[in-house]
């Protein structure tokens, strides 16, 4: 008996009648089982989307065939669509720099199989995270920078994510700003962890803004990476209360909790092919 092979289909189109029916009565015709659904449709965008998992128990064709009627489906539908094995697991490469909390996050959730991803590399411009990133034995790659070496360090970590077949790179706390030409190649493909909940308090030191201003609430924001200053897309935001007792330490102790666990949820989210773009926000088709 052949094993079962499970599927992820994810896909977005103009919103029109029946859009849902034509993409599910395919999956019929080729006797896909149907596990989970999740759809969204946008009243502002017009723009209807899916995620719809599946498995070929009952299959009456080849993966390929069904590639290749998605492919005639998506262009009547004008259908942007992405097909995954669920066990395909994307290979993420982690940027860093001094502060270790949410690298501790990811690598750990990863070893402990609940994070579905493969960490396959770490870069720095620090040596802080090495002996972490050594333990858990995933290569790590000290790239120190300086506006001198800038563009010829960016080549190097990108040079990285390619050989390492890298589907996504996670700036996990990399306190550096990535050059336009660096984020336009990594569109869709770079996930940043700001320490504030945007879009208040952009750039530097944001918990010392946020106590200047006598918040009540913090919190961080993972986002996709633009060549705008942590303005890309939203994907996840966690939030906690405070008040007028709270130090900047304090403050910033907190806050390393909620980066992590938002930075985390980010990136699964985005393995598990639950995110699509929608403009200059994001769908969490949960």
């Amino acid at each position: 008996m052949s094993e079962t092979n499970h599927y992820i289909l994810t896909w977005q189109c103009p919103d029109t009648s029946g859009v849902l029916a034509k993409v599910t009565q395919s999956l019929f015709e080729h006797h896909a089982f149907i596990t989970e659904t999740s759809q969204y449709s946008d009243p502002y965008t017009e723009t209807f989307f899916s995620r719809i998992a599946f498995d070929d128990r009952n299959f009456t064709a080849t993966i390929e065939e069904f590639t290749h009627a998605l492919d005639a489906l998506s262009k009547t539908l004008n259908m942007e669509y992405r097909l995954h094995l669920k066990n395909d697991f994307p290979n993420v490469v982690i940027a860093v720099s001094k502060d270790d909390h949410c690298l501790v996050s990811l690598l750990t959730k990863q070893k402990a199989g609940v994070l579905p991803v493969n960490i396959v590399a770490v870069i720095s411009n620090h040596t802080d995270c090495q002996a972490l990133s050594q333990w858990h034995q995933v290569p790590f790659y000290h790239l120190p920078v300086s506006k001198e070496n800038k563009s010829e360090q960016e080549a190097q970590m990108l040079n990285i994510f390619n050989q390492h077949d890298g589907d996504l790179l996670v700036l996990a706390r990399y306190m550096q700003i990535l050059s336009d030409d660096m984020c336009e190649k990594l569109r869709g493909k770079a996930i940043n962890i700001h320490h504030s909940f945007l879009p208040s308090f952009k750039g530097a030191k944001p918990y010392h803004q946020a106590h200047k201003r006598g918040v009540k609430v913090i919190g961080a924001t993972a986002h996709y990476v633009t060549a705008d200053l942590d303005e890309g897309p939203i994907i996840m935001q966690e939030v906690k209360p405070i008040n007028h007792t709270f130090t900047i330490k304090k403050m910033v102790h907190l806050g390393h909790d909620l980066e992590a666990t938002a930075l985390s949820h980010a990136v699964q989210m985005h393995a598990e092919q639950r995110i699509c773009l929608n403009g200059d926000k994001t769908v969490i088709l949960a």
